[in-house]
């Protein structure tokens, strides 16, 4: 029986910002953690980054399952399933703190970082669809995106500072042990958002799509989501957009304190600067989000980026002032910083374009983009071979075309040319809050 009643999604929409803020918050876990680890058994810094590393490998092996998981299951389902296999990566985390012998203990905490690698790429796959289903797609769909975003920045910012006072001012003697609090913290977030999620009530278009046609509905494949060239070209944006995201601090640590000497305690504060403006990037993103095209936005932050990136490149490293945390840093530094406030909107952006007229191939579609999240390891690596053979700052000439390109995929690549017959319906019946009930 099919009944229409006017929606109220504030509850379903808190809960996916919620589930927006547990993905970075568990994933942040991992450079702090690193850096205890590194102490406490050892390490090298390459073995140091293998649980980061291993967070993102775990994209690449899930996505596309848990792309299926949604179009098969639906949002609800597709959410506890996730929060479930998080808590147990956290468990296993937790575990490898009690343990002894450092190869058990490393082993254990890879396994519980990898496993968590999963639950991080299924709450990606469902919350992104999910957030610009409730906006149904367009201007509002975006501004749903970067206000997600912003409560994935403030985990972000929050993580490290809980861990950093748990570690205390010294490394030396440090063990996996003195951050269990914050794995305390992290189970007991998991096991709100279980609860919270249980007694929610979550819309399910596709599900309802695929009822009301029965046998006839085609049934959505990736091949199918493929045919959308906009699509595609958002794939490699987002491939593209996570290793320019993760590459301009990376390196920018790395040239700060390898080439320039500088302090590392003021090269970590200009580090966090950037995702500071990420935070801010995406909260005025949130709020001009409801009358500014993702397309419009898209095309801004790029082009600016594209200009502070080639002025980092190419002016000397003159020493300036750095205001509020008074400190001096180079204005190559300075203007990657500023980067942050570029990238922050990048991702509801591609997400929001590549999305559009996608209709019943959009759970298919979000799995296969939650793979390409491993650009964030693999562009990197790239720019690393090339300030290797020459030097940090020209490395820079990577994220430089990659940032062409989305301005490319923004102005050109995301017209839309074919859309699903679907998807305008599914759109407004969201809006309209048509249900099926059983």
């Amino acid at each position: 029986m099919t009944t229409a009643k006017k929606p109220n999604y504030t509850l379903p929409i808190i809960v996916m910002f919620f589930l927006f803020a547990m993905i970075s918050f568990v994933t942040g876990f991992q450079n702090p953690f690193g850096v205890i680890l590194k102490e406490q058994l050892g390490l090298s810094a390459l073995q140091s980054q293998l649980g980061n590393a291993a967070n993102f490998i775990a994209y690449a092996f899930m996505g596309l399952p848990a792309g299926m998981i949604l179009q098969k299951k639906g949002y609800k389902f597709s959410a506890i399933a996730a929060v479930l296999v998080g808590l147990v990566g956290v468990v296993l985390m937790f575990i490898s703190s009690m343990l002894e012998g450092n190869d058990t203990i490393f082993t254990v905490y890879l396994g519980g970082a990898f496993v968590a690698g999963f639950s991080m790429c299924m709450l990606n796959t469902v919350v992104n669809p999910m957030l610009n289903t409730l906006g149904g797609g367009g201007k509002t769909g975006n501004q749903l995106l970067q206000f997600g975003g912003a409560t994935n920045s403030l985990a972000a910012t929050i993580c490290p500072v809980l861990v950093g006072y748990l570690m205390g001012g010294t490394l030396k003697g440090l063990t996996l042990g003195a951050a269990r609090p914050a794995l305390y913290v992290a189970m007991g977030i998991f096991l709100l958002a279980l609860i919270v999620l249980i007694l929610s009530k979550l819309p399910e278009p596709i599900l309802e799509e695929m009822k009301r046609g029965g046998k006839k509905v085609e049934k959505p494949t990736l091949a199918g989501a493929l045919k959308f060239r906009h699509y595609v070209g958002g794939v490699v944006a987002i491939f593209l957009y996570v290793g320019i995201e993760v590459g301009i601090p990376n390196m920018a640590n790395l040239y700060m304190t390898n080439e320039l000497g500088m302090d590392t305690t003021v090269a970590g504060t200009l580090v966090g600067a950037y995702w500071f403006l990420m935070l801010v990037g995406r909260l005025l993103g949130g709020a001009v989000g409801g009358v500014v095209s993702s397309k419009a936005m898209l095309t801004t932050v790029a082009t600016v980026a594209l200009c502070l990136i080639l002025g980092a490149i190419l002016m000397e490293p003159t020493m300036v002032n750095v205001p509020i945390i008074d400190v001096q840093a180079p204005v190559n530094i300075m203007l990657l910083v500023l980067c942050g406030l570029c990238t922050s909107v990048m991702w509801g952006g591609i997400f929001n374009l590549a999305a559009e007229g996608l209709g019943k191939y959009t759970a298919v579609a979000s799995g296969f983009f939650m793979v390409m999240v491993c650009g964030g390891g693999i562009l990197p690596l790239i720019q690393g071979a090339v300030a290797d053979a020459s030097n940090y700052l020209a490395s820079y000439w990577v994220l430089f075309i990659a940032v062409a390109y989305l301005l490319y995929y923004a102005v050109i690549g995301s017209r839309v040319t074919r859309r699903d017959a679907s998807a305008k319906e599914i759109a407004e019946e969201v809006k309209e809050g048509i249900t099926v009930e059983d």
